[in-house]
């Protein structure tokens, strides 16, 4: 069920549109008409049936000077498009309007309704919390409640692709160092064996098909899959990932355990095999928040070192809040265990990750930072050390959604990786970025 947000939505028309006191002037392809009038011709265009017709009148009523007819007219084409469920471009047109409006509560319900209808729940979730930060009236209140409690992802199949170009000051993780000490002698590491530099193409897919099998539960085939390729294929990093699992849906949380494969290629060679079970968790945690936790069992093949074979185990847990309409913080500690045939290879792991971002205007800003420390079982027998090492990154980005085209936005994103190793071999810094397009919502 999708509550229909019509009722909530209706003290969003305009004064300007309401009372031919305060006039304002239509573009000249509108003939001269008033707002008002144009408002009228376009009513009249939906209701015989001609849609793009009407689209065409909001879409020149969007470059009037007056900020009320604009944000109506944004408003009129985004729930003319979600009734003809041309999700995305309803998306498009309701975040416009939202950027020049943050605080424009039944705009971001009705954002919230498109998302869920194409399959982002998660997006959804977050434009109640957002909305929800700001205060609402108790009928908008209500209505979110009902919304919030009858969520689920609508769309039975989807797909999310994304392109980028990725300059990379050390595209392998390589150390710096040309000599590293070992207990037979020095060993000198070729050029290809360090830090190299270069420009990547990095592409990532990710599908997945829903087949309900009772209230509130569904089976959900998924693929995943990321590459990030170079002018030198030694380079080349390919992972891809096949799961099946269930989707438990309940009033305030989802549950959803599955199994599955992924393979990895490093270079022109199978790198890594494994076998994985997982499961992930979502709870709402009151109106603005929400509670994730996820656990995992592998067993790991590698192709290259039989010594690394073992298992490998990970738990997560994070918080995501909205702070406001337009901004929100999200933090997650995780832990990672890594047994191997050869304990040097074997690790126990912790961290943090913090998140932030900010809508600013048509630009959506984010800022992450994460600390990590490893800690290996025994000394590496090459090396006669065990591995201590303290991983720290930092990233930022914005997507430019001034600039969408079909949905589909611009965006560029920058950061910095440092991991601090006890052994030379796996102590790397490095630079990274991303310029390509992604969904502008």
């Amino acid at each position: 069920m999708i509550v229909c947000f019509a009722a909530a939505a209706a003290p969003f028309v305009l004064a300007s549109a309401a009372s031919p006191a305060t006039p304002a002037t239509a573009p000249k392809r509108s003939h001269e008409l008033s707002a008002i009038e144009v408002f009228t011709v376009a009513e009249r265009a939906q209701s015989a049936g001609h849609y793009e017709e009407a689209i065409r009148l909001y879409d020149a009523l969007t470059q009037d000077r007056n900020a009320d007819v604009r944000a109506e007219a944004r408003f009129r084409k985004g729930m003319l498009l979600a009734s003809l469920k041309r999700y995305r471009k309803a998306a498009t047109a309701f975040r416009e309007l939202l950027d020049e409006t943050p605080d424009a509560a039944p705009v971001r319900l009705e954002l919230a309704q498109v998302l869920a209808l194409m399959g982002d729940e998660g997006g959804a979730r977050r434009e109640l919390r957002q909305v929800q930060a700001t205060g609402l009236p108790e009928q908008v209140a209500r209505a979110v409640g009902q919304f919030d409690t009858a969520l689920r992802s609508h769309k039975r199949a989807g797909l999310r692709l994304e392109f980028a170009l990725a300059p990379d000051t050390n595209i392998n993780r390589a150390t710096e160092v040309r000599t590293l000490d070992t207990v037979i002698a020095p060993l000198t590491l070729s050029r290809d064996a360090r830090a190299q530099s270069g420009l990547g193409v990095h592409l990532s897919a990710d599908g997945y098909l829903k087949v309900p099998i009772g209230a509130g539960i569904s089976v959900v085939p998924r693929i995943n899959s990321l590459a990030t390729l170079y002018g030198k294929s030694e380079f080349d990093d390919i992972t891809v990932t096949a799961l099946v699992g269930l989707e438990v849906q309940r009033q305030h949380d989802r549950f959803s355990p599955s199994i599955g494969h992924g393979w990895r290629w490093y270079g022109k060679r199978s790198y890594m095999h494994t076998d994985v079970a997982t499961l992930d968790w979502i709870h709402v945690l009151g109106q603005t928040a929400q509670l994730s936790g996820s656990v995992s069992a592998a067993t790991t093949d590698y192709q290259l070192n039989n010594l690394q074979d073992g298992a490998l185990y990970s738990v997560s847990v994070g918080v995501e809040r909205a702070l406001s309409a337009r901004s929100g913080v999200s933090v997650a500690l995780n832990a990672v265990r890594q047994t191997a045939r050869d304990p040097g290879y074997a690790t126990a792991s912790g961290g943090v990750r913090l998140l932030g971002w900010r809508e600013a205007g048509r630009t959506t800003l984010f800022a992450s930072a994460t600390l990590q420390r490893t800690e290996g079982d025994a000394a590496l027998a090459l090396f006669g050390k065990r591995r201590r090492e303290w991983f720290a990154s930092v990233r930022a980005g914005a997507t430019l959604r001034a600039l969408t085209v079909h949905g589909f936005a611009p965006y560029v994103r920058v950061g910095y990786e440092r991991n601090a190793s006890s052994v030379d071999l796996y102590d790397y810094r490095r630079f990274t970025s991303e310029f390509g397009i992604t969904s502008a919502f």
